[in-house]
This record gives C-alpha cells, structure tokens and sequence, in this order.
C-alpha cells in the first residue's frame, strides 16, 4: 500500500513491533511486512565491517566515560562533529 497524503502516515516510519514497516520513498509511505533475515548469510567482508564497527562502539564507549579522555576528544572535534561520541567512532573507523 503506498499513499502520499494520508493523514495518517504523515511523517510516519519504523516499525511496529515485528509485525509491519512504515517506509518513506521520497513523498509516498509505503507499508510492508516485516522482513524476514533469517535465511540471509552475511558475507565475510559483512562480517568483518560489523565486528570493526563493534569494537569501535566499544573504543567510543570507553571515551565517553572517561571524563579527561571526553575532554580531549571534545578539544579536538571539528565544529560540524555532533558529538564526542560519534566522533571517537568515526576516528577509529577511520583509522583501523
């Protein structure tokens, strides 16, 4: 079902449960089933993408409850950077 004015679905996505998905495509939501993955097998190069990204939300966690380790980070962010912590990630993505 796509709709692109329904009062609705206005600003609307996610999920419900485990049950549908709320998708937007450009103006249209569009509502699905939720998708079924457990028949899909990451690729070794998948694998390995994940398991950098989870060390590096480890490092970023560290930083972040570090109060002089924060500091230094925080010292050392560009203006655009959001915040400590997605920069203490986007740092060790970039540099592991």
């Amino acid at each position: 079902m796509a709709s692109n004015n329904s009062i609705l679905l206005k600003g609307v996505s996610g999920q419900l449960g485990k049950q549908i998905v709320i998708k937007r495509y450009g103006k249209k939501s569009v509502i699905t089933k939720y998708p079924d993955m457990s028949n899909v097998k990451p690729s070794a190069l998948q694998r390995k993408g994940r398991n950098k990204f989870a060390e590096a939300v480890v490092y970023a966690q560290h930083i972040i409850r570090n109060p002089e380790l924060k500091e230094l980070y925080r010292s050392r962010m560009p203006k655009k950077a959001k915040s400590v912590y997605i920069y203490a990630i986007q740092e060790y993505m970039r540099s592991n």
